[in-house]
């Protein structure tokens, strides 16, 4: 009794570790809105008011007049738009979506059409590894970059207006690599949050 005991303890344990290590290479729709969904306050993501700092006070000087202070100047920068990286698994060399890349973009396309994310804009980013010529790998950044707007689109209705679609090639790896290389963390499909 003890030894089937553990061995269904045994079972359980690595079916959870398997869902868990899918889920981490996969994230779940909800997991995808998390990354995208805007978050701060409005005016970090509108154009409101932002309140300034407080200016500094007036400098007394030696003979008892006071110099004006310097308007404090506040710079700050833009937040960057929430994104998320997918590892969508492609054909080899080409644009065609495996059964495992209509998974993990099911998950993407119930995000999208999720009350939390149905009102904003989304660029779809194509990259690839160094392996192959750049020309050749920015062509096939762009067709893969399509054939997942292109699968939003038909599979979850997402409009055309809501997606763009843009390849970047090997230009901007997500891990550094010698040419040649090839790296699954760079053949990736990034999703931004372009705003309403």
């Amino acid at each position: 009794m003890r030894i089937s005991l553990s061995a269904a303890f045994g079972a359980a344990l690595l079916a959870s570790l398997g869902t868990a290590a899918v889920a981490q290479t996969n994230p779940s729709a909800q997991q995808i809105i998390n990354q995208l969904k805007p978050t701060g306050a409005v005016s970090d993501t509108t154009r409101g008011i932002k309140p300034l700092a407080a200016a500094p006070a007036a400098t007394p000087m030696g003979n008892g007049i006071a110099t004006p202070a310097t308007p404090a100047v506040v710079t700050t920068a833009p937040a960057a738009a929430p994104s998320t990286n997918l590892n969508i698994d492609f054909g080899n060399g080409s644009a065609t979506l495996t059964p495992d890349a209509e998974a993990a973009l099911d998950q993407l396309g119930k995000a999208l059409t999720s009350a939390d994310l149905a009102a904003y804009n989304f660029k779809i980013v194509g990259h690839t590894d160094t392996v192959g010529d750049a020309a050749t790998n920015q062509s096939l950044s762009e067709q893969r970059a399509e054939a997942v707007k292109s699968y939003l689109e038909s599979k979850f209705g997402v409009a055309d207006t809501r997606l763009q679609a843009q390849g970047v090639g090997e230009a901007d790896l997500l891990e550094q690599t010698p040419v040649n290389t090839p790296d699954a963390h760079n053949r990736r499909v990034e999703i931004i949050n372009l705003g309403q």
